[in-house]
């Protein structure tokens, strides 16, 4: 049974800085498209980060840039988000997905196989 178990989140004022982890188990991340996406209320679920672990290729959102690194820790088959700068937009719940070794378009929600339950981050001015 695959599970993506998410944990960091929390509530920090703007300026502030979470680390998100997403611990798989049941599922190998070695090769394969990792992301985190979040979804703040009454807003469509958008992407955040993806990383290709078998190269480390990253990619972000134009909303993150600069601010947000995703990385993976293959020996703990586990991958992270350190968000620094915080900005109160940066609000939502924050999602942890896993898909294959090949997608077309990492920030399409419906590329990705397994979600995990979201942890809620909380950005106050």
């Amino acid at each position: 049974q695959v599970q993506l178990v998410e944990s960091g989140g929390g509530s920090v004022q703007a300026g502030g800085s979470l680390r998100l982890s997403c611990a798989a188990s049941g599922y190998t991340i070695s090769s394969k498209h990792m992301a985190w996406f979040r979804q703040a209320p009454g807003k469509e679920r958008e992407g955040v980060a993806v990383i290709y672990t078998g190269s480390g290729w990253t990619y972000y959102a134009d909303s993150v840039k600069g601010r947000f690194t995703i990385s993976q820790d293959n020996a703990k088959n586990t991958v992270y988000l350190q968000m620094n700068s915080l900005k109160p937009e940066d609000t939502a719940m924050y999602y942890c997905a896993a898909g294959t070794a090949w997608i077309r378009d990492w920030s399409r929600w419906d590329e990705y196989t397994y979600w995990g339950q979201g942890t809620q981050v909380t950005v106050s001015s």
